[in-house]
């Protein structure tokens, strides 16, 4: 079950300067910063009320992010979901006929096990589930 959105990614081609002006624009520093090696991104972090914005720059040119980027500029990437169950929510979108990108969990950012959806099968947007990671 879909509990909340988690977070909003933004890509942008250099968190060394994107950084600073997400500080400026929400009066608050990033929280974290952290290297995704399997998905060849940098993210960084910022905590706004109950979600989080992540920002995502490429750190591989092969990677989702750098397509991304060279397709179409810096900006909205996708919406992350905060699921109770993200095996289940998995299934249960596979068995609604969404086609996923990824068919089983796999080790994001921000202590997260995460999946995506393909964005033809959600009107265009790519969206994220996401699940903590159980100790």
């Amino acid at each position: 079950m879909i509990k909340k959105i988690e977070h909003l990614g933004i890509a942008v081609k250099d968190l060394n300067v994107s950084i600073p002006l997400y500080e400026k624009l929400f009066q608050t520093p990033c929280y974290k910063t952290e290297a995704v090696e399997s998905e060849g991104v940098k993210t960084a972090f910022f905590q706004i009320g109950e979600s989080k914005i992540e920002l995502l720059e490429a750190s591989n040119p092969e990677s989702p992010i750098a397509k991304f980027l060279e397709k179409k500029g810096a900006g909205f990437h996708h919406v992350a979901f905060e699921v109770d169950d993200i095996d289940k929510e998995i299934e249960r979108l596979s068995n609604e006929g969404f086609q996923l990108i990824h068919t089983s969990p796999k080790d994001g950012a921000d202590n997260k096990r995460i999946a995506f959806l393909h964005p033809k099968s959600s009107d265009g947007l790519l969206i994220e589930l996401c699940m903590e990671k159980l100790s």
